[in-house]
């Protein structure tokens, strides 16, 4: 599988977990994604900062400093950022939370442990879902 069309190639990857990150980079990048990685949400924003608006943000929930859904609704406070798809990638799977993340503008939500298969899926559904919620505008 490769990239989806319509989405451009760089993915922000948010997780405090090494090990997740590493598996979630080799999957992306397999799929042909130029991935940019940070360890929690301040680092993120440097990242954001450092390399401009990814084409698509991969958000864990759970992280120090600042957690997943405090990202989230950083990302989407910035013009900037209005049509970045976001999607969460966690082990929170209360329905509540979802809710919550999907309320506060996440496109998708993919709870860990997931396929390859799963994770490619969400990435599309994600850009398409950021396709209707901006009128076809992308990042």
């Amino acid at each position: 599988m490769t990239i989806p069309e319509g989405l451009g190639s760089r993915v922000l990857l948010v997780d405090d977990s090494r090990a997740i990150r590493a598996v979630l980079r080799r999957m992306l990048q397999e799929t042909g994604f130029t991935v940019h990685e940070a360890a929690n949400g301040v680092e993120a924003l440097r990242v954001l900062e450092a390399e401009g608006v990814p084409d698509i943000a991969l958000l864990d929930w759970n992280m120090p400093e600042m957690n997943g859904f405090e990202l989230l609704l950083a990302l989407r406070a910035r013009p900037d950022c209005d049509g970045l798809p976001v999607l969460m990638v966690t082990t929170e799977s209360e329905t509540d939370q979802v809710i919550k993340a999907l309320e506060a503008g996440a496109d998708e939500y993919l709870m860990k442990p997931f396929t390859r298969e799963a994770l490619l899926a969400k990435v599309q559904l994600a850009t398409a879902r950021m396709f209707e919620r901006t009128g076809g505008a992308g990042a």
